[in-house]
């Protein structure tokens, strides 16, 4: 039976404890599981049946959580670990080498630029930055060295949408995987799967956790890629030597990247997220659709203020009639453009820093999708590592402030940014 987001929410991947009959998901607080006999362990070891063995690879609370993930995004199957970052790595994992290229969107995290224009260079593998509104640039820059194409649902930090649905249409006729972001939309906003995306990653960290508690991150697999097709993903269709030979692909059909993710990735990466940091997502999650929805609402009303206010010169929300987006956000993103997005004060560099000081009620974080609203000059922070040149293009520049919108009255939000305008450009 189909059920609704909301119900979906609180009860997939969640039936009660088998042991106690405790409703909601115990902690198990345990590195790890005492085997039936030998017999047992060396099927678990061999990969021939599931369970527990070390909670490096899978624990009851994660696998919840896991199971939830997945049926929110409509996947075959998901891995959490550590951090949202780590899940980009962890998606990137069986599909590169040495010698093979990413093509990834301009309007990215920072971080994630940072991430991909640097630290993957250790392992060889390289990023190729491309405007994905071009779709002929992004289609050119597919070569035969790619193995993945990766961008965000709603971009960070400008609140762009991208357009998914055309961009699968070009990486499936690639032959490659498409990676989706999709944080800040989370699954009430944006199914990326059902748009053609391979896998879908998430930092749990933001608007699944929803309280600023905890940090985590998932991979979701839609379970459709045919990844033993072209012989570009040997980690997924070839032997595997550590597993005697064992073909991924071929084993296990949809769920190989999954399995993968675990019996590879994990255990040698070790990106593990710890059971208490899974409970606390799997209660977020409980109330997902209620708090997007007033997210969406409450972020609505103050880009609408915002861009009517004069001490303002540009609002970058995609929920704005104003957008270059909007008819894409409307078309893709039905219940709303996110929650997230930028506006450029007048005065730049300098009025932005006495902007941020000024706030009362904002606080001034380097996080997103809290219940609380948030607020960071990105220029000075989280895009600080990037040349200006890359700022600007990634929707940083130095007159610009980053909104997170959470869930008070949208009224004592305008009024707190109105009485921090007037300090900043009196």
């Amino acid at each position: 039976m189909t059920q609704g987001f909301d119900t979906t929410a609180i009860h997939a991947g969640t039936a009660p404890d088998p042991a106690t009959g405790a409703r909601q998901v115990p902690i198990y607080q345990t590195t790890s599981y005492v085997f039936k006999d030998t017999d047992h362990a060396a099927r678990l070891f061999g990969l021939q049946e599931v369970g527990y063995i070390y909670s490096r690879l899978t624990n009851p609370t994660v696998g919840a959580l896991q199971n939830r993930v997945a049926a929110l995004e409509g996947g075959a199957g998901a891995v959490c670990c550590s951090s949202g970052h780590a899940a980009q790595l962890m998606a990137l994992f069986p599909l590169m080498a040495p010698g093979r290229n990413i093509i990834a969107s301009t309007r990215l995290y920072g971080g994630t630029v940072t991430q991909f224009s640097h630290t993957i260079r250790r392992f060889g593998w390289q990023a190729k930055f491309v405007d994905f509104d071009d779709l002929d640039a992004l289609r050119g820059a597919i070569d035969g060295d790619t193995r993945a194409v990766f961008c965000e649902s709603i971009s960070n930090p400008g609140g762009y949408v991208t357009d998914i649905p055309a961009v699968a249409d070009i990486t499936k006729a690639a032959g490659v995987p498409l990676i989706v972001d999709n944080t800040l939309a989370t699954p009430y906003l944006c199914r990326p799967i059902e748009m053609g995306a391979t896998l879908v990653v998430h930092s749990l960290t933001k608007y699944m956790t929803g309280n600023g508690t905890v940090t985590g991150g998932a991979v979701v697999d839609s379970g459709t890629f045919d990844w033993s097709a072209s012989g570009k993903f040997p980690s997924l269709s070839d032997p595997e030597p550590a597993y005697h030979g064992l073909r991924f692909h071929e084993t296990f059909g949809p769920a190989a990247f999954t399995f993968h993710s675990i019996a590879i990735g994990l255990r040698d990466l070790g990106m593990t997220m710890n059971p208490q940091g899974a409970h606390y997502t799997l209660m977020g999650i409980e109330t997902l659709g209620l708090r997007m929805a007033r997210h969406v609402d409450n972020a609505q009303k103050v880009a609408e203020w915002l861009e009517n206010d004069p001490r303002v010169t540009a609002v970058t929300y995609a929920g704005l009639a104003s957008s270059p987006w909007n008819a894409t956000a409307r078309r893709l993103y039905p219940k709303g453009a996110g929650a997230l997005f930028t506006f450029s004060v007048k005065g730049g560099y300098d009025a932005a820093v006495k902007l941020v000081g000024a706030l009362k009620l904002f606080s001034h974080v380097a996080n997103l999708g809290d219940a609380r609203s948030l607020v960071i000059h990105s220029a000075s922070t989280t895009h600080r590592q990037l040349t200006e040149d890359q700022q600007r293009a990634a929707g940083a520049a130095p007159d610009l402030l980053r909104l997170s919108i959470g869930i008070e009255d949208p009224a004592d939000l305008i009024a707190d940014l109105d009485q921090a305008l007037a300090t900043a450009v009196a």
